[in-house]
């Protein structure tokens, strides 16, 4: 089975929206593919969510069952949920007060290990990844699918089937 971990950073002083657009970048890479993109990204809570995944990654070197290899981790999940908003006052002319809300955000990163990736079938062929496309038809079997119909386009603009006779 393979190895899961977490780390969450609570009360970080950013709006979760704003984190998220960086989360975006990271979702689902290796972790030192990660690592380097966070490095050198120009949004400052990039510093903060670099924390989190090392941490996460060092929660995971930890786990019983870990692999030792450091390069099969991915980042199989991340989110930033929205914390608890301070409320402030800034004054505004003739008397009047405009509120300020101060956001905060929990910063969660979740890795996994990668399953290793020999597998195979009962019958010894390689099996495919999840996700991955089936395997294309030659084009020898494609062009033995068509048949003699041709299209034609009428004056109604729709288009109309002419038998090969015709």
């Amino acid at each position: 089975m393979a190895v899961q971990a977490h780390a969450t950073a609570k009360y970080i002083r950013t709006s979760a929206q704003k984190a998220g657009l960086v989360l975006d970048l990271i979702r689902g890479r290796n972790v030192n593919l990660a690592l380097a993109t966070l490095q050198f990204a120009r949004k400052s809570v990039a510093r903060d969510i670099e924390k989190v995944l090392r941490s996460a990654i060092a929660n995971a070197t930890l786990k019983e069952g870990f692999g030792g290899d450091v390069e099969r981790l991915f980042v199989n999940a991340c989110y930033a949920n929205q914390g608890p908003s301070q409320k402030r006052i800034r004054p505004a002319p003739m008397g009047r007060a405009f509120r300020v809300v101060k956001r905060t955000a929990h910063l969660t990163v979740r890795v996994a290990e990668r399953p290793s990736k020999v597998t195979a079938t009962a019958d010894g062929a390689p099996k495919r990844a999840r996700g991955a496309a089936p395997k294309r038809r030659p084009a020898a079997a494609k062009a033995g699918a068509r048949t003699g119909a041709k299209k034609t386009a009428s004056k109604g603009g729709r288009a109309k089937a002419v038998s090969a006779k015709d």
